[in-house]
């Protein structure tokens, strides 16, 4: 009788855990992605920037703000995360314009402002075709790339030529991630976009800066350590105390990027 107590509590159990990871499996991107958030326009903004529409290589299209710089600075290409449209950062883009950079940031696609599908894939060619349409203009770039955003950053600056690489709150992967979140989970084995950044930094010739917080319950602090450790160009790691994952604009951020930018096109 016992026996057959502890076999079907464990037949229990196993079938138990196996829904689980059946629903983290199928549900995986509502848990990465959250595409929906408002959208805005640069002018009602009081941003002078051009709305432009980008094909990717399959044929696609994105649509994102663009500006040129107002002097000698280079174009940032603003890689966004996870959440919303990038045009909610339009803050961070009046202070880019400011300061007199360019910049060209985009909603990749299945997000407000692009049309299809939210995959790896898609976003890794997206970030790459932001990338292919600057310098089609001839800009001097620098990416910048935001949580999420870093690993197509990474991506692009392994696949082209940028004056700097800039990450913030950078996860090691998605993988890594996912694993502090569900440590009873196999991961790996479940993921579809497993974004590793990881194995793309050490193809990364330009210099890094990484930018993290001590507080970040979004994307732990060790991610944006461990990146920063295996870039081959490191440059300056920024680690703000007290700092969640969305605190480091306030804290200075934008003032350090400026001076690293500067540096890094003197070849410091």
């Amino acid at each position: 009788m016992l026996k057959k107590i502890i076999i079907g509590v464990l037949v229990f159990l196993i079938v138990v855990y196996g829904g689980l990871l059946a629903f983290l499996y199928v549900n995986q991107r509502a848990f990465c992605f959250s595409p929906a958030g408002e959208t805005y326009d640069p002018a009602a903004v009081g941003l002078d920037a051009e709305i432009v529409t980008i094909p990717t290589s399959d044929d696609e299209v994105i649509t994102g703000w663009y500006a040129p710089p107002s002097g000698d600075e280079p174009t940032i290409l603003y890689l966004k995360g996870n959440s919303g449209s990038f045009s909610s950062e339009y803050e961070r883009f009046i202070a880019f314009a400011a300061a007199g950079y360019g910049f060209l940031s985009v909603d990749y696609r299945g997000f407000p402002l692009s049309p299809g599908e939210i995959t790896q894939d898609n976003l890794l060619a997206d970030a790459i075709a932001a990338f292919d349409w600057l310098a089609g203009r001839e800009d001097e770039i620098v990416v910048w790339g935001r949580s999420l955003g870093a690993s197509p950053a990474v991506w692009v600056a392994s696949q082209r030529e940028a004056e700097a690489l800039l990450l913030e709150t950078p996860f090691y992967s998605a993988v890594s991630v996912a694993a502090e979140r569900y440590p009873f989970a196999p991961v790996a084995w479940l993921m579809v976009d497993q974004f590793r950044s990881n194995e793309w930094i050490g193809a990364v010739e330009e210099p890094v800066f990484v930018g993290h917080g001590t507080a970040d319950r979004t994307v732990s602090v060790s991610n944006g350590e461990r990146l920063y450790a295996e870039a081959p160009n490191p440059f300056a790691i920024w680690i703000e105390e007290g700092a969640d994952h969305s605190d480091l604009w306030a804290r200075g951020i934008w003032e350090r990027a400026q001076a690293f930018f500067m540096e890094a096109a003197q070849g410091g």
